[in-house]
């Protein structure tokens, strides 16, 4: 799919606008295999196989502040880790403020499902998936990861996820989150959405394996959220890895994850093979 093949979403802002045209033009004629998860075109995903897999399979979501993005923005990724082994999907989900929490988080569950399912033809194994996501697609990917009152619902095992991958993630909306303003996704206060919403509410012991990169230039906040993130997570004994990108922002991030040469992608690939 390309953007016009989406419903109108709200208008990218002059900061991620670069971005969007430089992620697309990084995933031109990339293609993939399609797959729609319900009747909203952003419910969907789109799949690449690696020629030599490994078996390890890599959810990624992208971000937006949750009111903008397409599962093709991440599609740029898939060569550097097709490549090595690596079975790559990404998944897309209906964004605010049409949709609210959890409208979208459960977009995301629903590619899980889906991959959990199928993933076993595309020459991935169900039993090593993983999911990670840039800024607002990593808050949904850590939200995942922490939260297990949704993999029986789906009728899936607990054990589902093996790790999870977050970059420049969002990890807080409870107060002391440092963000400028409140997500619109989250809906009114009055919903009561920030403490589910958050992933740090919801830490408990043993949590899965974490992978948690953000840039040196990151956005000061999520770099603080990040490091609260990690020390919650080796509190509740987890096994926790963490990659500060050098020379970062908060998008230059998110390219980093698709460029071979920079030390994401072979952290992120060895990172998986080791859990």
């Amino acid at each position: 799919m390309i953007p016009e093949d989406y419903p109108v979403q709200e208008p990218i802002s002059e900061f991620a606008r670069p971005y969007h045209d430089e992620v697309l033009r990084r995933a031109k004629g990339l293609g993939g295999v399609e797959e729609r998860l319900g009747e909203d075109p952003y419910q969907s995903l789109v799949l690449f196989e690696a020629p030599d897999p490994s078996g390890d399979v890599l959810g990624f979501i992208h971000g937006g502040g949750w009111t903008n993005g397409y599962k093709e923005w991440m599609s740029f990724m898939a060569p550097a880790l097709t490549a090595r082994g690596v079975t790559f999907a990404s998944i897309g989900y209906r964004l605010a403020p049409a949709h609210l929490f959890p409208s979208g988080y459960e977009d995301c569950l629903a590619g899980i499902a889906w991959l959990a399912r199928n993933v076993g033809s595309h020459g991935g194994d169900a039993d090593r998936i993983f999911v990670g996501g840039h800024s607002a697609g990593g808050h949904q990917a850590a939200l995942m990861a922490v939260r297990n009152d949704w993999q029986s619902a789906l009728e899936l095992p607990g054990t589902v996820i093996r790790g999870c991958l977050p970059v420049s993630g969002v990890y807080e909306f409870r107060e002391g989150s440092g963000l400028t303003m409140r997500p619109r996704f989250l809906g009114p206060e009055a919903a009561g959405m920030d403490t589910p919403a958050s992933p740090l509410a919801h830490v408990t012991d043993r949590p899965l394996p974490f992978l948690i990169a953000y840039g040196d230039n990151d956005f000061s906040h999520l770099i603080a959220q990040a490091e609260a993130m990690e020390t919650a997570l080796n509190s509740a004994g987890g096994d926790v890895s963490s990659l500060v990108l050098e020379g970062c922002g908060h998008l230059e991030a998110s390219l980093a994850t698709g460029d071979p040469k920079a030390p994401w992608v072979g952290a992120a690939v060895d990172w998986m093979r080791r859990h």
